[in-house]
């Protein structure tokens, strides 16, 4: 059993990998294999915590610092991993660093999108409490349907990306199978979590149910998410 694991999946042709090569795959696989998932797992499911009192305690950070943390840590292995491989890169093209370096350009995209999130405003905001994201205006409803969408995207040309990079070094038995596992399990995690109710309304999570909020007369920004009234 061990060494039919241990074995390249095409016994064919062997599985070589250089250190550099090595190195490249260990940073993917931690970003987008690792931290991508989990950080769109906390944003989407954590706005309010089990032990949060919500609606009297409201704008739990927890999910905005870990999301933002997790996708700078993201765009730092992407950027390093990419650097690693571009001279050999330069050689030959293959169908992997196709999907690679379209994952990269994506990933620049969705950093830029960023800075057109607008403002946030709200009650709390200093003087007026205006704000693109408290308004819900066009430009924040933008700006949440290209995020969520390009960030979902990303995920699935990612999961291609690291396949075809697989299939390319003829990796061994043991890494397909812990990858699917893994995948698996973090499919199980978001149906459950989903199913549960725990996707719940960013504007609602950040300001509450009250109808006086501008935002809680238009429809959820994003696919799935609930509003809640009190708990």
């Amino acid at each position: 059993m061990w060494e039919w694991l241990l074995a390249p999946l095409f016994t064919d042709r062997p599985h070589l990998l250089t250190d550099v090569q090595q190195w490249h795959a260990r940073l993917m696989f931690v970003g987008w294999a690792v931290l991508a998932p989990l950080a769109i797992i906390v944003a989407r499911f954590f706005k309010v915590l089990p032990h949060q009192d919500w609606p009297a305690q409201l704008d739990s950070q927890f999910w905005w610092r870990t999301h933002w943390i997790g996708q700078v840590l993201v765009f730092v292995c992407t950027v390093a991993a990419i650097a690693l491989v571009f001279k050999l890169d330069l050689d030959a093209l293959s169908n992997h660093s196709k999907f690679g370096y379209a994952v990269l350009l994506l990933l620049l995209v969705q950093v830029a999108l960023g800075y057109f999130r607008g403002s946030k405003g709200g009650p709390s905001t200093v003087g007026n409490a205006t704000g693109d994201h408290y308004d819900m205006n066009l430009r924040r409803r933008v700006f949440e349907m290209l995020h969520k969408s390009l960030g979902y995207f990303l995920l699935l040309l990612s999961i291609v990306t690291i396949g075809l990079g697989l299939w390319h070094v003829n990796a061994p038995r043991w890494m397909w199978f812990c990858i699917v596992v893994w995948w698996a399990l973090l499919v199980v995690i978001f149906v459950v979590l989903q199913r549960r109710g725990y996707a719940i309304d960013t504007y609602q999570a950040i300001w509450g149910p009250d109808q006086k909020h501008p935002g809680n007369s238009r429809a959820p920004a994003g696919w799935g998410m609930r509003r809640m009234s009190r708990r």
